[in-house]
């Protein structure tokens, strides 16, 4: 048997991921494609995950004009991020079983321009109960972009990159959020908060068009597709999301509910997910109104002050990257054919956990006249830089931590639950902050910040013994061996993107 800690020269083969049921010399496999026609095609998921998360943090730099168009009180104009968070959060249950009947091709052409029509809705609102119906749907139909990048990113690179692509596909998600604020801090005072729409719709559009003669990567459908023209019947293994409705709100519903409750990998990740998540997106609030309240910033300054989550998140990509070069040249795994112990890949999540709460103290302290507020700024960077390297290296984990179904509804309810709570904390937290002070208020998230670090350390030292014991797994020692599980090529999350989302 394996020992509860990863060894250090522990290195195994790498089995075809579930999903790839192409041979490997298949010319028509996407991991097999010229690296410009991979490129290509992660850029087209990029682009879709961007625009969809430009247009969840869009309306936040319109608030104070939501405001009094419709004259509604700060929390009632929030809501316009909130609900569109409360949107996507659906897209991880519903698009796995989307893009197994359909390929992702059709699922991102359809879902991108039902988003855009209702960000237009959104942007002629004659009122605030028809933009918040528009932002909603907006979400819902938006969300499949967010989910599919992880499923397109795995289906042209090698799971022996999976976190270094991990956290590029991340980055569309955390810039995407990120641009809004400092593009439409000029746009906003030129115009209305419409505007906020009405670009979220130009960025759709240029995506859309980015992505005309985009391949689909799906295997699966790539298959299908090959049969369909070669007048030849096939016939696949059974999707690993149900077929029957009973068997897909198995997968995607009920057994992510029950794991909530039973799997300790999985309750553990969630839970500082979640956290990391609520505290990122309350940003897009409290932000600007701290610059504005401590050192008079303008909605333009304010959302310059932006540029240091940008940053942050491609540090972390940087780093995420070389952490796990560094970490497979460790274990001995110089090509694609092996792979680490699945363990290596929470090293920048334990990294990253020392700055998520460093990074809080740091902000709640010194966001006050008397301190440059450059130093709270820089404090966000350091905050998004920590936010997405426990991302990508928590979701990365669970990519290969059980077989493809239990890995399905695990990564399933990480998204939704941390996608709720991104919609949740941003209404509360103006309240929070005038009602603790800043310092305290972010105290309370630090002081979780600091129990949450011991997450990523547990689960290095007995994660493989915690995943073994699970009913959702199957045997993955062999011989002394670290057999990985199934790297499923499915479509969870954000973060990107978020994340992405996921």
């Amino acid at each position: 048997m394996e020992s509860a800690s990863p060894g250090p020269k522990n290195e195994s083969a790498m089995p075809p991921s579930v999903g790839h049921m192409m041979s490997p010399t298949d010319p028509d496999n996407p991991q097999n494609w010229p690296a410009q026609k991979k490129i290509y095609a992660s850029a087209v998921a990029t682009a879709f995950a961007f625009a969809v998360a430009f247009g969840i943090t869009s309306l936040t730099v319109g608030v104070q004009g939501v405001m009094m168009q419709f004259n509604v009180s700060m929390t009632k104009a929030i809501l316009g991020l909130s609900l569109n968070l409360f949107g996507i959060s659906f897209a991880p249950i519903i698009t796995p079983h989307l893009s197994e009947r359909f390929g992702r091709s059709p699922v991102y052409f359809v879902s991108l321009p039902i988003f855009a029509l209702f960000i237009l809705g959104a942007g002629y609102s004659k009122n605030f109960g028809s933009l918040a119906v528009c932002r909603f749907f907006a979400g819902l139909f938006g969300g499949p972009c967010l989910v599919l990048i992880e499923g397109t990113f795995a289906d042209v690179w090698s799971a022996h990159m999976t976190v270094t692509y991990y956290s590029f596909l991340s980055l569309a998600s955390y810039i995407g959020a990120g641009c809004a604020p400092i593009i439409l801090g000029y746009v906003v005072p030129a115009e209305s908060w419409r505007w906020t729409q009405f670009v979220t719709l130009m960025i759709a559009f240029a995506a859309y068009l980015l992505g005309i003669g985009v391949p689909e990567t799906y295997p699966r459908e790539i298959l299908r597709a090959r049969a369909r023209r070669l007048g030849h019947e096939i016939k696949l293994a059974t999707a690993e999301s149900g077929v029957t409705l009973a068997e897909m709100a198995q997968t995607t519903l009920f057994t992510p509910l029950a794991m909530a409750v039973t799997e300790p990998v999985v309750i553990m990740i969630t839970f500082y997910l979640c956290l990391n998540f609520a505290v990122l997106f309350q940003w897009f609030i409290a932000v600007p109104a701290v610059l504005n309240l401590t050192y008079g910033f303008t909605l333009h300054k304010a959302g310059l002050a932006f540029i240091a989550a940008v940053v942050g998140a491609l540090f972390s990509t940087f780093t995420s990257s070389l952490i796990e070069r560094l970490t497979n040249r460790m274990n001995g795994c110089t090509n694609m054919a092996t792979m680490a112990p699945l363990e290596y890949r929470l090293v920048p999540s334990i990294v990253g956990s020392l700055g998520l709460f460093a990074s809080l103290f740091w902000i709640g302290f010194t966001a006050k006249p008397t301190v440059n507020h450059f130093v709270p700024i820089i404090g966000t960077g350091v905050y998004v830089w920590s936010s997405m390297s426990i991302l990508t290296a928590l979701v990365s984990y669970v990519f290969d931590a059980y077989p493809a179904k239990g890995t399905l509804s695990a990564l399933t309810l990480m998204a939704s639950a941390r996608i709720l709570c991104a919609g949740a904390l941003p209404l509360v937290i103006i309240q929070m902050i005038m009602g603790l002070q800043g310092k305290w208020a972010y105290s309370v998230f630090g002081f979780i910040a600091i129990a949450m670090i011991g997450v990523p350390l547990i689960l290095f030292q007995f994660g493989a013994r915690l995943r073994t014991r699970s009913r959702h797994s199957q045997p993955m020692m062999s011989n002394g061996k670290h057999m990985m599980g199934h790297h499923v090529d499915q479509e969870m999350q954000m973060g990107n993107s978020t994340g992405g989302s996921h």
